[in-house]
């Protein structure tokens, strides 16, 4: 995926209430729009290094957004968390996740499941049962570690007993995780900050979930799925 027009540099001052980001360039201190809703432990520290997008949409109160920063250590991270879906769509397109091949037909954000959920992908196949993906992207690294979720997150647990229920349904049910930090080198349920999530992940799996983790190449100018890296059990 490529960042068209390509991103502009700054230097990232804060962010506050969830969606705002303030940044500064050496002519100007501006505000955009941040699309995240995680906790972003680690990824926007002031005096990171930002990359901006900006919108031609008049309509827009924002015309920027955040979509990469990049820490202290060298490592880039994409925060932009709508890419993690696009990246898989693609990565599937495109033949990079081997797990997700030989499918007829592929939906995006399909309405399912007893909880009034939306998954991210259905693959269908006249030959094959449903497969249902949710994608998460992952950002957090801590002590050399990458872990999800970020915070606890109500949302997430929902949808592991979503894929549960899917699997009990005779369908299959993958759980991808997108990281999106290059510094990233496995995954693990962050039992600490969402107990409860791990749990049900390892339900999850034990239910025949299949999860997968696929990191990422990133840079200024385009992201792309670069290797399957190890889920960590916790």
């Amino acid at each position: 995926m490529k960042f068209t027009p390509k991103l502009e540099q700054a230097t990232l001052i804060k962010r506050y209430k969830r969606f705002l980001v303030d940044l500064e360039t050496p002519n100007k201190q501006f505000t955009v729009h941040c699309a995240n809703t995680g906790k972003m432990t680690g990824c926007a520290d002031p005096g990171f290094k930002a990359f901006y997008s900006t919108s031609d949409n008049p309509k827009r109160k924002y015309a920027h957004s955040l979509e990469l920063t990049q820490n202290l250590a060298g490592d880039l991270i994409c925060v932009n968390t709508a890419i993690a879906n696009k990246l898989a769509i693609e990565g599937i397109e495109q033949g990079v996740i081997s797990e997700l091949q030989g499918y007829a037909q592929l939906q995006p954000e399909v309405k399912y499941g007893q909880e009034n959920s939306r998954i991210d992908v259905l693959l269908k196949d006249e030959l094959k049962p449903l497969c249902y993906v949710e994608v998460k992207s992952v950002t957090l690294l801590e002590d050399g570690q990458g872990y999800f979720p970020d915070t606890q997150t109500v949302r997430g647990q929902k949808h592991l007993r979503e894929l549960i229920d899917i699997t009990q349904q005779g369908h299959r049910a993958v759980l991808l995780f997108m990281v999106m930090h290059t510094g990233i080198g496995s995954v693990k349920a962050a039992a600490h900050l969402d107990d409860k999530y791990a749990k049900l992940l390892k339900e999850a799996i034990d239910a025949g979930v299949e999860v997968i983790a696929y990191n990422c190449k990133i840079s200024p100018q385009q992201i792309t799925i670069n290797k399957k890296i190890p889920v960590l059990s916790y």
